[in-house]
Formats: structure tokens, C-alpha cells, sequence
């Protein structure tokens, strides 16, 4: 359904022919050997494959958390395969929200000052980034933790203030790296009903996971195997988790 919303030649991230080789003293390791991929805006795709397969590799050359061995990454039309470390700072910052499995917060910090945190890089001042971080979490319901540290927050209240954080910027694209992967099968889905709510709002979001039914989530799932595409499949509407169409009939 997503295909036929947009226009065909228009696409948010093209890689062609990618791949990605490590140096291990004098041994080259090949962790992508030439992948082509198309995501279009407001897609929404989950990555799957086993450990090895090339999956951590291609969400940090997605998210501009490193640079490509070989091929080309437009991403919006802009061409970052070879951008420097600053600029490619500067994409992420502005473009790019990160969701992790292990949440990523400071421990020290309260909800709203871990929210904060891509603002302050960017410069914004004290005020504008106060009032865009209570928004933030008002939006992922926990406008009353503001001030709670994560030792104060069960799991899934510490994911919520992640997907805050990666929401503060308004970015075009939210990745997710195996998102629920800490937490209960009730707060997990919980999770994912969040990230469902941020792609009908219009975000781009691609999720990697090991579980199938995460992955039925998502429009749309590509399998790596051995630092390529295995299998790229839309899921069928009627197939997916989200929407309504399973927790409505449970």
C-alpha cells in the first residue's frame, strides 16, 4: 500500500551495491558484500537475519554512524558515502532518531534532561529545548515523570523516554535497534503501539529485531543472510500487528 502513496522515483534511502569490510590486522572481514536497498518516506520496515548476518552494520551506515567500504547511500536525495565525521554529525542530529535495546540514558539525569540531550548539541537554547523535551515526553505519555531518573522508571518507562529523545528533533527517520528486546511481552507491545502511532504521524521508522512478531509491525521486512538481502516482502495488511487488527481481536 505504501508503494502506491508515493511517487516511484522518490526515495528517502538508497543504497547501491554497499558493502563494508573491517580490518582485523591483516585479515579483511566482509560484514556487507553488496547490498541494494529502497525505502521510501513513511515507510515502515523491520530488518531481520542471525547474528553475523550484517544487520548492526547496516543500521549504523543507515543512521550515518559510519561510512560504506564500497557503493553509495543518498539519503534524501543527499549523497553521505563519503561525508566527514562532523557532517555526518550534523545528518544524524538533524534527521535521524535512535531507539536502543539497553535505552542509552544517563543514569544521573532526569527524563526531561535525557530528552534534552540532542537539543543542547544542536545549540537550541535553554527554554526552546525545556518546553520541545516536556513535549516530547507529554507525547510518549509520561508528562508526569519529567523529573524521574531511570532508576525511578520501570523498563518500559525508560524506552518511552528513548523514543522521547529521538522524537525532540522532529527527525525524518526513527531507527530502532531491537527496541523491545528488554522488556516484557505486555510492555513491548506497548512500545510498538508508540512507534505504530510515529509512522501514522508520518515518520519513516526501520526496526531491527529478532522476533517475527515484532516484525509484523512493519509494512514491510528484509532478511540479510551473510552480508546480503535474503528476502525483501511487503506483509499484507491484514497480516500485521498495529492498526488495531490484533490487539482489538485478543
Amino acid at each position: 500500500m505504501a508503494e502506491n502513496n508515493v511517487e516511484n522515483n522518490h526515495y528517502l534511502i538508497r543504497l547501491e551495491n554497499i558493502k563494508k569490510i573491517y580490518q582485523l590486522g591483516t585479515v579483511s572481514v566482509p560484514a556487507l558484500r553488496g547490498v541494494d536497498l529502497l525505502v521510501r518516506n513513511n515507510e515502515y520496515l523491520a530488518v531481520m537475519g542471525p547474528s553475523g548476518s550484517g544487520k548492526s552494520t547496516l543500521m549504523n551506515l543507515i543512521g550515518c554512524l559510519d561510512t560504506p567500504s564500497e557503493g553509495s547511500y543518498l539519503l534524501d536525495g543527499e549523497d553521505v558515502s563519503n561525508l566527514s565525521d562532523d557532517d555526518l554529525a550534523i545528518i544524524r542530529n538533524q534527521k535521524i532518531g535512535f531507539v536502543f535495546q539497553t535505552f542509552n540514558l544517563l543514569p544521573r539525569a532526569d527524563a526531561l534532561h535525557n530528552v534534552e540531550l540532542p537539543l543542547i548539541y544542536r545549540g537550541v537554547s535553554s527554554t526552546d529545548r525545556k518546553q520541545k523535551a516536556r513535549e516530547a515526553l507529554e507525547k510518549v505519555g509520561l508528562g508526569d515523570r519529567i523529573h524521574h531518573r531511570p532508576n525511578e522508571l520501570s523498563g518500559g518507562q525508560r524506552q518511552r523516554v528513548a523514543i522521547a529523545r529521538a522524537l525532540v528533533n522532529n527527525p525524518s527517520i526513527i531507527l530502532a535497534d531491537e527496541p523491545t528486546g528488554n522488556l516484557d511481552t505486555a510492555t513491548g507491545e506497548e512500545i510498538m503501539e508508540i512507534l505504530e502511532g510515529l509512522h501514522d504521524q508520518g515518520n519513516t521508522i526501520i526496526l531491527v529485531t529478532h522476533e517475527r512478531y515484532i516484525a509484523e509491525y512493519a509494512q514491510r521486512v528484509v532478511r540479510l543472510r551473510d552480508g546480503l538481502v535474503e528476502i525483501d516482502e511487503s506483509i499484507p495488511e491484514e497480516s500485521r500487528h498495529g492498526n488495531g487488527n490484533h490487539h482489538k481481536q485478543a
